[in-house]
């Protein structure tokens, strides 16, 4: 069964950080470029971040600019989202997305699997 699973997600107080990882299950992440996807209660989904196949290129949602970073590890076969100085307005449900191309798309569509979600709330 071909699956991404985030995990890392949970409760932390403003300016505090957590590291998001996104794993895959029955292929390899190392042909897909990779996207980080937020949805806040009653909002639209938007882009956080992304990341070429080969980990070369990334980019950042102005929002998150300076505070998330995104990485991957291809032995562990995740990809990972480190989020520094985390404010309120981040609480969302985080996920990620495989995109089978090696830079990052420019459209949702192109993002063939996605994982089912993680909580993140940020909150004193």
């Amino acid at each position: 069964q071909l699956q991404l699973v985030e995990s890392g997600g949970g409760l932390v107080q403003p300016g505090g950080s957590l590291r998001l990882s996104c794993s895959a299950s029955g292929f390899t992440l190392d042909y897909y470029a990779i996207g980080w996807f937020r949805q806040a209660p009653g909002q639209e989904r938007e882009g956080v971040s992304c990341i070429s196949s080969g980990g070369g290129s990334t980019n950042y949602a102005d929002s998150v600019k300076g505070r998330f970073t995104i990485s991957r590890v291809s032995a562990k076969n995740t990809v990972y989202l480190q989020m520094n100085s985390l404010k309120p307005e981040d609480t969302a449900v985080y996920y990620c997305a495989a995109a089978y191309r090696s830079s990052c798309p420019t459209r949702r569509s192109e993002y063939y699997y996605w994982g089912q979600g993680t909580q993140v709330t940020v909150s004193s």
